[in-house]
């Protein structure tokens, strides 16, 4: 067999280090989107300017989250994500119900990103006095753009990420830099992170769109067999990432809350949530600002949808090459090594749920955006869930030289904090997705169905391709 043809399973090796991971992290979470879209909700229905307290809260469970898997990366690495993770921890079948569930939430996500995307892009030429296209044609241009940028070398990706992200967080330092010091005319306080404040009534609403903030906090792991020295990468890129976010979305929330004065700022989120933020820059920084935080929201969708898009990719590779599904899935890119494959299906597919969306009329915001982002943050709770148990399961007959902390206190503080924020977001669909429709009402019982697909599926697989289930999650330890 040629060298040209053994490349065409192989993803680029030693190509990213923790500062190239941690803008993908970074991205996918969205930092500007999350706190322009999500933290208006939680400031109105939830626990008001206990808010950015409730950050940290949720940071730290993250960081627990967090001590268990990189824990578990020194033994396990995989472009698959967490498939793997959950097959060595609990078994194959569970390992291809999460993977099944994986996929699905993430190209939820990645839609929903889209629907976004069109929306505001529409909106915001609208408001300029342009045209009024359809958010589909947005959204069409993006994800081809996505694609093409998806099918070059995961360096390429990193740097445009890169990019995208340090614009957007300077805004919004320059924002709470100017709120918080002397020449704003405000009272400083830290009233917001006292007990009182985040333990206060509407705790658990908040906790539902502040954890619906961190998606894509878990992607570190899908650059595994990309990474330099893995063991070291992943585990420094996840805390890092964490210990950013959780600290930008604290902090910008602090400024906002302390800028409309804490007894306020729930009535003012709530009075116009959409412009919650924008009104802050328009007064304070100038019209310019206001357009710039604009065009970094635009920006950063897109950089959001380019990190969802290589981390999808990455999954269908992971189980094309293991022979889950097709195995033209785990075919490479001679020259990137990126899995562009993968990347056309997926970009094809996403295309296809577009066009299904804007042929039944579906409003771009309040169902692709809102829907789509409901399901997907059901579903990266439970693949959260599952993964801390694997972790526990994972090192429970061999220890493997790694202290109770790690393999054991940390991800069962872990999974019962998850759990608890998955129920309580099982128990505020209507709220977190501004729809009482029946179908979202059903994400939970679609999700369980498509976890019992997955199981049904390998073992059926067990049954007839006996070497090929022996392998499943195995093809990169």
């Amino acid at each position: 067999m040629s060298d040209a043809i053994e490349t065409q399973d192989l993803l680029r090796r030693d190509a990213v280090g923790a500062t190239h991971i941690v803008f993908f992290v970074v991205a996918a979470a969205a930092p500007l989107t999350a706190v322009v879209g999500a933290t208006p909700a939680a400031f109105a229905f939830g626990n008001g300017p206990g808010v950015p307290g409730t950050f940290l809260l949720v940071g730290i469970l993250y960081f627990l989250f967090s001590i268990g898997f990189t824990a578990m990366n020194r033994f396990i690495r995989s472009a698959g994500g967490f498939y793997p993770y959950i097959s060595a921890g609990l078994g194959r079948p569970l390992g291809v119900a999460s993977a099944l569930i994986a996929l699905v939430t993430y190209n939820a996500i990645d839609i929903a990103v889209y629907g976004l995307f069109g929306f505001f892009c529409n909106e915001i030429a609208r408001g300029a006095g342009g045209w009024d296209i359809a958010w589909w044609v947005y959204a069409t241009g993006l994800s081809v753009g996505v694609y093409l940028c998806g099918s070059r070398n995961i360096e390429f990706s990193g740097k445009i990420l890169g990019l995208c992200m340090v614009g957007e967080v300077l805004l919004f330092l320059l924002l709470d830099i100017f709120i918080l010091s002397n020449d704003s005319g405000v009272h400083v306080t830290l009233t917001s992170f006292g007990p009182n404040a985040i333990f206060a009534p509407g705790l658990g609403v908040a906790l539902v769109f502040v954890v619906s903030s961190f998606i894509g906090i878990e992607a570190t792991v899908i650059f595994g067999e990309e990474a330099r020295d893995p063991e070291r990468t992943i585990a420094r890129a996840a805390y890092v990432s964490v210990a950013l976010i959780v600290g930008f979305y604290a902090l910008s929330t602090w400024a906002i809350a302390i800028h409309y004065g804490p007894a306020r700022i729930a009535a003012e989120a709530a009075r116009d949530p959409a412009t919650l933020y924008l009104r802050a820059v328009q007064s304070l920084l100038g019209p310019m600002a206001a357009l710039a935080m604009n065009i970094l929201l635009i920006t950063s969708l897109c950089a959001c949808a380019l990190s969802f898009h290589n981390t999808i990719n990455r999954y269908l590779f992971a189980v094309g090459r293991e022979g889950l599904i097709w195995r033209g899935f785990g075919r490479t890119h001679l020259t990137h090594n990126s899995p562009f494959v993968a990347g056309a299906a997926q970009t094809l597919f996403v295309l296809a749920v577009i066009a299904a969306f804007a042929l039944a009329g579906q409003d771009p915001y309040a169902v692709v955006f809102s829907w789509m982002g409901t399901f997907a943050s059901l579903g990266i709770l439970i693949i959260q869930i599952l993964v801390s148990v694997a972790v526990i399961a994972f090192f429970r007959d061999s220890v493997r030289d790694v202290g109770i902390w790690q393999r054991l206190v940390a991800p069962s503080l872990a999974v019962a904090g998850l759990g608890a924020c998955l129920v309580l977001m099982i128990a505020n669909l209507a709220l977190v997705s501004g729809s009482d429709s029946i179908v979202v009402e059903s994400f939970p019982v679609v999700l369980m169905l498509l976890g019992i697909a997955g199981v049904g599926f390998a073992l059926v697989l067990k049954k007839r391709e006996p070497s090929v289930y022996q392998q499943l999650g195995r093809a990169f330890e």
